[in-house]
Parts: C-alpha cells; structure tokens; sequence
C-alpha cells in the first residue's frame, strides 16, 4: 500500500474518532457517565392532596356563632406565580394583600377570619378550598395578581366559577392557574369521591348565585376606591372554586405585569383602601347570608 493510500485512511478514521472523543468528554461532563456515583441520594417529597395539611389559626371576634371567611393568598413557596417588571413576586403581593384583608375584617369585629396562607409556603389548589371547607367557613375569597403580555392591560377582575370560561381569555386565566397543581405531567390534587350528580348540580347552583352576589357587591364597594378592568366580572372554570358548599371569589386584584398596577398593589395606602373596599363588601354579603338564614 502506497504512502497516499494510507495517508487517506488515516483521514478517514480521523473523521470517525474525533466526533467520538467530543462525544465522550461531553457525556462525561454534562451527564456524569463514567464519573463515580455519589455517596448521597437526594430525595424531594411533593404533596399529592392524600394528606391533610394542618389547618390555620382562625382571628377577630372569638364568637363562634359569627361567619367565617377564609382568605386565600395565590400562590407561595416554590411557585412564585406571575412576576413583574422589576422582579416583583405575585406570591408576594397575593400574601400581603390577603393580610390587609383581614386585618380590615379582624379590625371591623363583625366576622371571624382565617387565611390559608399566612407565610410563603405551598398548597395543592384542592388544599385552598380544602381548608375553607374544613373549618366551616361561610365565604372563600382567593387573590391573585393577573399578567398579560400586554403591558397595558390594568385593572382588577372578579371571577366566579364556571365550567366555561365567560370568554378566551377568561379561559387562559384559568389555565394558567390551574396549572401549578402539575409538576412534569403529574397531577397533584385529590380526586373528589363520586356523588350524585344531581345533588352537586343544586348545590353548585345555589353557591355560583351567592358567588355572583359576592362579585356583584365587590364591584359595586370597590369602583370607587380601586381601578377596575374594562370587563371587571368573569366567569372560569378555577379548581379553587369549586366548591359545593362555600360561596367563593377569585380576585385579581390588578396586572401586576402593569407599572401602574404593581406600583398600587405594593403601596401600603392602596392596600389599606383596597382591604377596605373588599371587607365592606364581604360584610355585606355576610349579612345578607344570615338575614336569608333567619327568615323562614
């Protein structure tokens, strides 16, 4: 074989080697073949709904007999929900907004209040709704702060439960927030137990009634202390509100990827009149609840 020929299949196993090593370095660096296994295994435990969480402290008037309303701070712990413009958490705004709320209730003395969340923590969305059933609560209000890509989009909405969203966007919404319950395709909520479908069907009739009854006061006490959206009331199918037995509300209390919202929902003196507007209308809305339930 002449010096040519040789020369050339030198080339050619070049050609195949080179790629090779690349590969084996590669592999070696990235995804750990041939490097000694650890003498550690790290586990991460996630809430899959069988467990009940601890239930929270309830506050205000230590009367038994006065309604309960449960407050709920969207999102928390590993989930930080939407972001803002300058690195603002909605985790953060839902947790101190949902405080003003209550301390605007526990302050007022009529209605006794707890909140599902009173740190960054995480909850299954079925836990949320959960925790109002099992203390007995009368009213469900969960806040959140909305996105859009559209930094324009302002103001605060109102939704109720519906199986269809009251329009496209209504239904995003849902989704996105519906979304936190799964964590690489698992689903980590309970599944409910099967009851009659005719029972659910009157008992979510009457809650979605007392639910709009809610909305309709939020934005009739609201408008005239907080911005609301050009379409304020929306109706979407939220796991959070799915309840048979509690009225409940789902309040985005503005866009926090809106400059002027975010600035709002991080301003002490926007809060306070924020909590003020939603614990009237609560109050209200209890007080009905309780003359309906004395009248024979």
């Amino acid at each position: 074989m002449n010096r040519r020929a040789v020369l050339q299949r030198l080339i050619i196993a070049a050609s195949f080697a080179v790629p090779l090593v690349v590969a084996v370095f590669w592999a070696h660096d990235r995804l750990g073949i041939g490097k000694p296994a650890p003498d550690y295994v790290a586990h991460v435990t996630l809430p899959d709904g069988s467990q009940l969480v601890g239930l929270p402290p309830i506050q205000g008037i230590a009367d038994a007999s006065r309604p309960l309303v449960v407050i709920d701070a969207g999102h928390g712990g590993h989930d930080p929900g939407a972001s803002g413009p300058n690195g603002e958490k909605e985790k953060t705004v839902t947790l101190a907004l949902a405080r003003a709320v209550r301390d605007a209730l526990v302050a007022d003395g009529r209605v006794r209040v707890a909140l599902t969340r009173d740190s960054d923590r995480f909850l299954v969305l079925e836990e949320r709704a959960g925790i109002a059933r099992r203390l007995g609560a009368d009213l469900f209000v969960s806040i959140h702060a909305d996105a859009a890509e559209n930094q324009d989009a302002g103001g605060a909405t109102i939704y109720t439960l519906s199986d269809r969203g009251s329009d496209a966007i209504a239904d995003q919404v849902a989704a996105r927030e519906n979304r936190v319950d799964r964590v690489n395709g698992v689903e980590l909520g309970g599944r409910s137990d099967a009851v009659s479908s005719i029972l659910v069907d009157l008992s979510q009739r009457e809650m979605r009634g007392r639910s709009q009854a809610l909305s309709d006061l939020i934005l009739r006490e609201g408008k005239s202390r907080v911005a609301f959206h050009a379409n304020p009331q929306r109706q979407a199918a939220f796991v959070v509100l799915k309840s048979l037995d509690v009225p409940s509300v789902l309040l985005e209390a503005g866009y926090i990827s809106n400059n002027g919202d975010v600035r709002d929902m991080t301003d002490t003196q926007w809060r306070t009149r924020f909590a003020a507007a939603l614990a009237q209308a609560i109050q209200i809305a209890m007080a009905r609840q309780e003359t309906s339930a004395a009248t024979p």
